[in-house]
C-alpha cells in the first residue's frame, strides 16, 4: 500500500543541485557585491521553483533543497546558542578531496533560541502544498565535530556538555514543531563512521573514546526525542559522506544496528544502501516488527546514471528477507548536493533520479 504519512514510498533526503543564479548570489555576497537582503530574493525565487519541481515529480514531501545553506550541517550547529564555526587549518578529508577549511568551535552554553532556520522551514511551508520536511545534522555530529580538547575547555563534564546538547535539540524539535513542522529529519555521518575500522581508529587518535559512543549517543538523541508529540515524524538519514560525489566511510550496519534500529526512539532511517560499502541486508532484522520504517537508499545521488529498474526491485526483495516489505520506503541514498558545491550529475539528472523513484515506487507498492 502507498503511505499518507512520512516516512512516503518514493521520498528523498533532502539537498538538491543548486541553481546557477543561486550559486552566483552566493558569490557576490561573500564578495559585497549583493546584500543578506538580495541574496535572499534570490533564494526565495529558487526555492519556491524548486518546491514546484518536487511536487510535479510525484513526490508527497518538499524540501527547500538546504539552497540557503553552504554546508548540511554548520549552518544549523552554528546556529545554535554557544557554538561558532569558525575557519581551520584544513577541511575534511574524502576520497581523494577536502572540503573547505573550517571546524566548529564553543563559546558559551549551547542552546537554541531564535534559530535562523525557523524562518528558513516556514518560509517551505508557506509556499508547499505537498508535506514539507526540516533537515538537520543529529546531535551526534555536534560531539563528533569538536575537537575533545575545544569541547573540554567549554565543558570539562562530558556528561554536562550532552545534557546541554540534547536539551537543545529538545527545544529545536519543539521549535520546528510550534512554526508548523510534522516531518523532521536528522542527517548523521557518525553512525556509519562507527561502522568503519579506519574512522574508529581515526576517532581514537582524535582523543575519542569509542568504546562510550553507542550509549552516549543514544542517550543524547532519546532525551531531544522525548520532546517529540505524537503527530510529528522524525527520522535518522544514516550517511558515509556526500562531497562532489565522493564518501568517507566504508562498513556494513552490523556494529551498530541493534542500538540505531533498536535502540533510538525514532518513526524511521534513510540508509544508504548504493554500493557494497553498506554491506549486506542482514542488519535490516533489528528494526522492530510494527510502524518504524527504513527508507532503502539503492537509487545513487553520486552519478547521473539511471539505475537498472529490475536490479532495484531484486534489491528491495533482498532487503525484504529481513523486514517486512510493508515497513520500506525508497530513495537517494544521500541528497544531491550535501555542501553548495553539490555531487557531479546534472539537474536533469537528479530529476530523472526522482521521478524513477516515484515510478518504482508505485509499481512496488501501489
Amino acid at each position: 500500500m502507498m503511505r499518507t504519512k512520512p516516512p512516503f514510498r518514493a521520498d528523498h533526503v533532502g539537498s538538491l543541485l543548486r541553481p546557477p543564479a543561486v550559486k552566483a548570489a552566493r558569490v557576490q555576497r561573500q564578495a559585497g557585491e549583493i546584500d543578506a537582503g538580495q541574496l535572499r530574493e534570490i533564494e526565495d525565487r529558487a526555492i519556491i521553483e524548486i518546491i514546484g519541481k518536487q511536487q510535479e515529480a510525484g513526490l508527497l514531501v518538499a524540501t527547500d533543497g538546504e539552497f540557503r545553506r553552504s554546508w548540511w550541517h554548520f549552518d544549523f550547529l552554528g546556529g545554535l546558542d554557544g557554538v561558532e564555526v569558525i575557519e581551520s587549518d584544513q577541511g575534511i578529508q574524502f576520497q581523494g578531496v577536502r572540503t573547505k577549511a573550517q571546524s566548529l568551535e564553543i563559546s558559551g552554553k549551547i542552546d537554541f533560541s531564535d534559530h535562523p532556520m525557523l524562518a528558513h522551514f516556514r518560509f517551505l511551508k508557506e509556499h508547499a502544498r505537498v508535506l514539507p520536511k526540516m533537515t538537520i545534522p543529529s546531535p551526534s555530529v555536534l560531539h563528533f565535530r569538536l575537537e575533545d580538547d575545544v569541547r573540554r575547555k567549554a565543558y570539562p563534564d562530558i556528561d554536562a556538555f550532552f545534557d546541554d546538547v540534547a536539551d537543545a535539540y529538545a527545544k529545536a524539535i519543539r521549535g520546528f514543531y510550534d512554526a508548523g513542522c510534522r516531518y523532521l529529519q536528522l542527517d548523521d555521518t557518525v553512525w556509519a563512521y562507527l561502522c568503519s575500522d579506519v574512522e574508529l581508529a581515526t576517532a581514537r587518535a582524535r582523543g575519542l573514546d569509542t568504546d562510550r559512543l553507542h550509549p552516549q549517543y543514544a542517550r543524547t538523541i532519546n532525551r531531544a526525542l522525548a520532546a517529540k508529540p505524537d503527530d510529528m515524524t522524525i527520522t535518522m538519514h544514516v550517511c558515509r559522506g556526500n562531497f562532489r560525489s565522493t564518501w568517507i566511510s566504508e562498513g556494513g550496519y552490523e556494529a551498530v544496528a541493534e542500538t540505531l534500529l533498536g535502540g533510538l526512539d525514532l518513526d524511521g532511517y534513510f540508509l544508504e544502501y548504493d554500493t557494497d560499502r553498506a554491506g549486506g541486508f542482514e542488519p535490516l532484522r533489528f528494526l522492530p516488527k510494527g510502524d518504524k520504517m527504513v527508507v532503502l537508499g539503492l537509487i545513487t545521488s553520486k552519478s547521473g546514471v539511471l539505475e537498472n529498474r529490475d536490479a532495484v526491485k531484486r534489491r528491495i526483495e533482498e532487503a525484504s528477507k529481513y523486514v517486512d516489505l510493508d515497513q520500506c520506503c525508497l530513495s537517494p541514498q544521500c541528497g544531491f548536493a550535501s555542501t553548495e558545491e553539490g555531487n557531479v550529475l546534472s539537474e536533469p539528472e537528479q530529476w530523472a533520479k526522482l521521478a524513477e523513484i516515484v515510478e518504482l515506487a508505485e509499481e512496488i507498492w501501489g
